[in-house]
């Protein structure tokens, strides 16, 4: 009987020839677990349609803001969530709607409705201002529309179109 023959197991080397492999199989199917419960990348809400391998968006609203000379306030402080009209023609008894994009996970988005009050709109509402919001204000029927970004422990910024003058 032969005093060197051991098992494959007892074997370092041969730990290495089924151990890595079997590592990188797992590492494989985690990353894959991973990747799709993370949701998509694309942190864009609105319809976008490809036409002919280019992506189109409809900018009639950003348009219409720009025509109109609108631009606003956010602020959220203190529990209240406040939108103030900076320059154009708001109506003023008509409710607006915000919506609070989380800049990586879609699943913390807000979509709020502000009643009009004596200085814009307003909302009892407590912000976390724990990381950054990418913010979008529109009428109910979404005829125009104004953009920002409300950076993480600041509490106000300003909305606006986003087609340049």
């Amino acid at each position: 009987m032969d005093k060197h023959k051991q098992p494959f197991w007892k074997t370092p080397i041969m730990w290495l020839v089924i151990g890595l492999p079997l590592a990188s199989v797992v590492a494989g199917v985690a990353l894959v677990i991973i990747a799709s419960r993370s949701g998509g990348s694309d942190v864009v809400s609105e319809e976008v349609r490809r036409v002919s391998q280019i992506q189109t968006a409809d900018l009639g609203p950003d348009a219409q803001a720009r025509q109109l000379g609108l631009s606003a306030v956010l602020r959220a402080d203190e529990g209240v969530l406040e939108v103030i009209p900076a320059t154009g023609e708001f109506e003023r008894d008509a409710p607006l709607r915000v919506v609070l994009q989380h800049p990586s996970r879609g699943s913390e988005d807000l979509a709020l409705e502000l009643a009009p009050s004596e200085t814009g709109w307003r909302l009892q509402r407590e912000l976390d201002d724990g990381h950054d919001w990418i913010v979008e204000l529109a009428p109910a029927d979404g005829s125009w529309r104004l953009h920002g970004r409300l950076p993480r422990q600041q509490h106000a910024t300003r909305l606006a179109p986003s087609l340049a003058q």
